[in-house]
């Protein structure tokens, strides 16, 4: 979210379906190493920045709203 990417163009970058993508995030799917780390590839981050926990009192990660956005 921070990186103000959709699912749909995180999937895209990721070469994952965006199905997949949602079903993580609503935490439905299960992903492989493999699919995290194609994930944090795509974000520009370590793999292991997936697993970290926010710090005590600050907010959880709100998803994107649904929907599809415009294109800038």
């Amino acid at each position: 979210m921070a990186r103000g990417l959709s699912q749909e163009n995180l999937a895209v970058d990721a070469g994952v379906d965006r199905g997949y993508v949602s079903g993580i995030e609503r935490q439905s799917f299960n992903p492989t190493v493999d699919i995290l780390d194609r994930l944090s590839v795509a974000l520009g981050t370590d793999i292991a920045q997936l697993f970290v926990d926010p710090e005590p009192g600050q907010p959880e990660p709100q998803p994107l709203t649904p929907g599809r956005r415009k294109l800038r």
